[in-house]
């Protein structure tokens, strides 16, 4: 059996350093093609995400803005039918009251 393990142990330290240089070897053509076939340069890249990032930005307080101010006329609304709805039990109340 020691034999057998001996023959085992090479064959299979063949297929394993085999398998990491088809990996490798994957790898750095994949990383190739990525370069080659890269629409814009890095420079280009990093500018467009922090134009996209201020553009975000931008929408965002834009949109908080519209959201405050929609809140706010909301709270005022709710304040008034609190207030009109004050007034109406108030004024049943005296009814009531003769």
């Amino acid at each position: 059996m020691s034999q057998e393990e001996e023959k085992q142990n090479p064959e299979s330290e063949d297929t394993t350093g085999s398998s990491i240089a088809w990996f490798l070897t994957g790898a750095f053509i994949g990383a190739a093609v990525a370069l080659l076939y890269a629409p814009k340069s890095g420079k280009d890249t990093r500018q467009y995400l922090a134009d996209k990032v201020q553009q975000s930005k931008e929408a965002v307080s834009d949109s908080s803005l519209s959201i405050v101010e929609a809140s706010k006329d909301m709270f005022d609304r709710g304040r008034q039918l609190v207030d009109d709805a004050a007034d109406l039990f108030e004024r049943g109340r005296k009814l009531v009251k003769g």
